[in-house]
Formats: C-alpha cells, structure tokens, sequence
C-alpha cells in the first residue's frame, strides 16, 4: 500500500461524519444515497462531498442501481493498514488485552450500578 493511499483513508476516517456513514453502511449495505443522507442533520450536498472522500479512499464502493446508487463499506484498505503494524503474535495480544478491558469496564459498571 502506497503511502499517498494510507494518506487519503487517515483523512477520512479522522472525520466523525465519516466514520459514522461508514458505520450505517456497514449494518445496511446497499444503502442509497438518500437513505444516507436522511441519517444526518448535514445537507445531501454535504453528505456526498463526505462519501466522495470515502470513495476516493476506497472505503467505499457504490453500484448504480437504475437512478440510485447502492452504497458498500469496503474494509479492505483498514484490514491492510491493520495487516502493516500487526503479526500473529501481536494480534493475538492485542485480543487478549481487549478481553481483560472489556471485563474489567463491565465489572466496574456492575459496582456503579450496585451503588446507586
């Protein structure tokens, strides 16, 4: 992966728009323009500038569909990016540690929700 590529999905994932379109995408794949945009406060002109951005990083990929386009969360460029600063051995930790946090934040929500 070309550092210019690396570049241009850090952009689009540093905005919180973005990353929530990415995130619907991602439970409703084939979603339209429209229906994107009618999850945002933002204008439809505001949301498609975010998704050309997302497209032009290749984390999303659309299909013209008569007059609509159909909207697809491609997680390829993020597991490449993943792939680049982990190994096994590394990824195999990092879920560990991931596991201990987890179960330590839902112990100390028990507690909070046993004090109150």
């Amino acid at each position: 992966m070309k550092s210019d590529d690396m570049d241009s999905i850090f952009h689009a994932l540093a905005h919180a728009t973005r990353r929530a379109i990415l995130d619907h995408l991602a439970g409703h794949p084939g979603a339209t323009v429209s229906g994107v945009a009618a999850r945002f406060e933002s204008s439809r002109i505001a949301v498609m500038k975010h998704l050309r951005v997302l497209e032009d990083a290749g984390l999303v990929h659309s299909q013209k569909a008569g007059r609509e386009r159909r909207l697809f969360f491609n997680v390829v460029p993020i597991q490449l990016i993943y792939d680049r600063w982990t190994d096994r051995y590394s990824s195999f930790w990092a879920g560990r540690m991931a596991d201990i946090k987890d179960r330590i934040e839902s112990r100390v929500s028990r507690k909070a929700a046993d004090c109150a």
